[in-house]
């Protein structure tokens, strides 16, 4: 039975060998050819992949169809990350965009495909919609037309770019402690020759790259970061690069939402202008620290393709999700790990203070310590999903708490209101029920500013799901 083709948050995913294809891979190829031409973005295609298993493969597969178009397809000479890649898009001359091959962090047996437009983000739902539509319709020009395959490393131009953004002087002379994990990831290669160039010392471990990923998930989470010391920050990024990971000095894992909350205050401080652009499931911590620095915020839904939208229309200070993913408007509109990481690395430096005391600090700016945490709920039918779905947006007391108003923009998120402190109206957290755009889940996003809280809203999803 044919695979249904359909574009998730980042593109088209699926399992290898099993609906993740030659022939869906030539299906999807053939219709980026078509939109490309349908459209006239340009005569140059590039083509770049991760670590995983057969993506090299795959990546020379497209390219070669690409050629039979016409096209001039520049190929990755080596693994990419996403944002290296993205990057290039935005300098090749004639660029028509570039198809990207990882499944980014899910587990070792998935790869994807995805269309990065000239612009160096996530192509919008439009464009993906336009492509999908293209697929299994009538070839608009015969194969085998002249084009041509050429390999090149996109890494000095993307080097250079990040050496205007990032202060590897000031590193160098604060010299941080830390470890880069590479988590056998896209990111080496990239990452620790920016640093090495750039005269900064650090340690470093499994700095090679494997398809199975060390037996683990290519996630830059406290769960795969394994490799921690006393007094030293450990940075990682995820399979292809484009998210970020880090552990502070005193080895506990930091979240994205708090590390935006730092970087945001940070830039502030250096001049930086715009506004803060955020998805739907970010912490209210990033609202809050917003609102005192007088920026204001933006929210969309879940996946940069939504941010990167907001940034190529707004002067923007910080964009990211609490799955981290982040950039700036002095950067591509793109996710980028690597960058992430050595703004976090420059953020220590310029202050001159560890990251857990400027964790502590943004806790303390903000006025309010959140707690966060989800819930994935495995659901074989979409029947089974549209209904749990349904079920919860009709309830108006979740876990003891009412429900204040709801937020409809990417699934449903119930602000939820406390009434057992006495006070009539006080915030208890918020729910975000939603969708997975990469995995067949229903994910229930939690944060409250109470523990006992978060647990009381987890136990309650759990008996009702």
């Amino acid at each position: 039975m044919a695979t249904e083709i359909k574009f998730g948050t980042d593109g088209f995913r699926g399992i290898i060998a099993d609906d993740f294809t030659f022939e869906n891979v030539k299906k999807i190829t053939i219709a980026i050819s078509k939109y490309i031409k349908k459209n006239a973005l340009g005569q140059r295609v590039l083509v770049g992949y991760d670590p995983r298993f057969m993506a090299d493969k795959f990546a020379e597969f497209s390219a070669n169809l690409l050629s039979s178009f016409g096209f001039s397809v520049l190929l990755s000479s080596r693994v990419v990350p996403t944002p290296v890649l993205a990057y290039a898009a935005t300098v090749e001359e004639d660029c028509a965009g570039a198809i990207m091959f990882t499944a980014s962090h899910n587990p070792k047996e998935y790869l994807g495909i995805k269309y990065i437009p000239s612009y160096g983000g996530p192509a919008t739902k439009e464009m993906t919609d336009e492509i999908v539509s293209l697929i299994d319709t009538s070839d608009v020009e015969a194969e085998n037309s002249e084009g041509e395959v050429v390999l090149k490393d996109f890494s000095e131009e993307y080097y250079l770019k990040i050496e205007k953004l990032i202060d590897f002087s000031l590193i160098k002379k604060a010299a941080p402690k830390f470890i880069y994990d590479g988590l056998y990831s896209a990111s080496v290669g990239y990452f620790d020759t920016l640093l090495k160039r750039n005269g900064i010392e650090f340690e470093a471990v499994n700095l090679y790259h494997d398809a199975n990923f060390g037996g683990g998930l290519p996630e830059p989470k406290a769960k795969f970061m394994k490799q921690v010391k006393p007094g030293f920050l450990t940075l990682a990024n995820d399979g292809d690069a484009d998210r970020y990971g880090v552990i502070d000095e005193k080895g506990e894992y930091v979240s994205p939402n708090v590390v935006m909350a730092i970087l945001l205050r940070y830039l502030h401080s250096k001049g930086h202008k715009g506004k803060m652009i955020k998805t739907v499931g970010v912490s209210e911590i990033i609202d809050i620290t917003a609102k005192k620095l007088n920026v204001e915020t933006i929210t969309t839904p879940v996946g940069f393709k939504w941010l990167s939208e907001k940034m190529r229309e707004n002067d923007t200070i910080l964009a990211g999700e609490d799955s981290g993913g982040l950039s700036t408007g002095l950067h591509i509109p793109e996710k980028d790990g690597i960058f992430a990481n050595l703004l976090i690395l420059e953020a220590v430096s310029a202050t001159g203070k560890p990251l857990n005391v400027l964790k502590k600090e943004a806790v303390e700016f903000a006025g309010q310590e959140f707690f966060q945490d989800r819930v994935d709920v495995k659901l074989k039918k979409n029947e089974e999903k549209k209904a749990m779905m349904s079920k919860f947006a009709e309830m108006s007391n979740i876990a003891g708490f009412n429900v204040k108003e709801t937020l409809r923009i990417d699934g449903v998120k119930f602000f939820l209101k406390d009434f057992s402190c006495g006070i009539n109206d006080v915030n208890a957290g918020w729910i975000l029920m939603r969708e997975s755009g990469t995995e067949p889940l229903l994910r229930f996003y939690i944060e409250t500013s109470d523990m006992k809280n978060l647990e009381l809203i987890k136990s309650f999803i759990a008996k009702n799901v």
